[in-house]
């Protein structure tokens, strides 16, 4: 059974820090590109983070360049953001995902979510 479970999310001030955790358990982890997606409401999804299943390439949105990191450890199966400086317009719910394609088939699992919330 494929499980994406997120933590890390909450209230906090501007300018302060989160670290967010996603845990996968029921695939093979380090064969799948990991991202960071965020939800505000009244808006569409966006990408916000990605890292390749090495760790060793990692992009970014504009809007959360310099400020954010994302990690992951493949011996815990668990891809991290680091969140600093973080701004009200980061307030959001955070997903964390699994992006695979095999040949002609593609893999996407999806977490429930972590609220975040920045504000004074």
């Amino acid at each position: 059974q494929v499980q994406l479970v997120e933590s890390g999310g909450g209230l906090v001030q501007p300018g302060g820090s989160l670290r967010l955790s996603c845990a996968a358990s029921g695939f093979a982890f380090s064969t799948y590109t990991m991202s960071w997606y965020r939800q505000a409401p009244g808006k569409e999804r966006e990408l916000v983070a990605a890292i390749t299943s090495t760790g060793g390439s990692t992009n970014y949105v504009d809007s959360v360049k310099g400020r954010f990191t994302i990690s992951r450890d493949n011996a815990k199966n668990t891809v991290y953001l680091q969140m600093n400086s973080l701004k009200p317009e980061d307030t959001a719910v955070y997903y964390c995902n699994a992006h695979r394609v095999a040949g002609r088939l593609t893999y996407d699992y999806w977490g429930q979510g972590t609220q975040v919330t920045v504000s004074s």
